[in-house]
């Protein structure tokens, strides 16, 4: 999976968590909001390659297959999610308070889709 479409679903499930957290800070004891974590699921399936492991090999040797081919996998995600929570911060950071959070990850989504699609990285910026 690209690191673009990674960046977008990371966006997605951001965005999904604070519109639960704002339905339940809107009534605390409401029971059609869903908090189940298939779209965590999902991206994990999705991005996590499938192994193929020897049935003859060592401890070690699954540790460096699984280190070898998770590991791309787990870099994708940990930078997606530490994109977000940067981009996130500083705005907070900054102070501006005529910005949101959805804000911040709609252009963030944005920007990957112009990198996802060829466009410019940086345009108005």
């Amino acid at each position: 999976m690209e690191q673009s479409e990674v960046v977008k679903r990371v966006v997605g499930i951001l965005t999904e968590a604070g519109e639960i957290r704002r339905l339940l800070e809107e009534d605390v004891d409401r029971d059609d909001v869903q908090t189940d974590s298939s779209v965590v699921t999902a991206l994990l399936n999705e991005t996590m390659p499938r192994i193929t492991i020897p049935e003859d090999a060592s401890i070690e040797e699954v540790a460096a297959v699984v280190g070898r081919e998770v590991g791309g996998a787990v870099e994708q995600l940990v930078g997606a999610f530490t994109l977000a929570f940067a981009m996130l911060a500083q705005v907070h950071d900054s102070g501006q308070t005529d910005v949101s959070s959805a804000d911040v990850l709609q252009d963030l989504a944005l920007r990957a889709e112009q990198v996802g699609s060829g466009g410019p990285e940086d345009e108005g910026s």
